[in-house]
């Protein structure tokens, strides 16, 4: 049974104003807000931990596709101090979404990330 909270939706809420930011200070602060400061980001692609890691991995996304925002896909569930949400990945100029996956995320008691487990549903095979 989900049981959704506010305080599982403004996390993910944070998350991806994190992962749609754009330029160094904005992702730093953005990504300051929604981590906690030895947060860390795993999926198949990247395990890194703490800020400065988990902003350089957005920000290689922003220039592996460029013109892209990640979107949430559905509602976010979650239960104590967990929350599960799906995501993709959208081209601004044709609406396409070349990649999508969903994300498992874990809170401190501030309600800010402690580690996310990410899992990639579709990726176009040139990426």
């Amino acid at each position: 049974m989900a049981v959704r909270t506010e305080r599982h939706e403004n996390a993910a809420a944070r998350y991806f104003e994190a992962w749609n930011a754009t330029g160094p200070e904005a992702v730093a602060k953005a990504v300051a807000a929604a981590w906690a400061p030895d947060g860390g980001y795993t999926d198949p692609l990247a395990d890194v931990r703490g800020h400065e890691q988990i902003a350089a991995v957005i920000t290689a996304a922003h220039e592996q596709f460029p013109g892209f925002v990640f979107r949430p896909l559905g509602a976010v569930d979650g239960h104590h101090d967990t929350a599960r949400f799906g995501w993709e990945l959208v081209n601004e100029a044709d609406g396409s979404a070349p990649v999508a996956g969903f994300d498992v995320i874990t809170l401190d008691a501030e309600g800010r990330i402690r580690q996310v487990l990410g899992f990639l549903d579709r990726v176009p095979a040139d990426a």
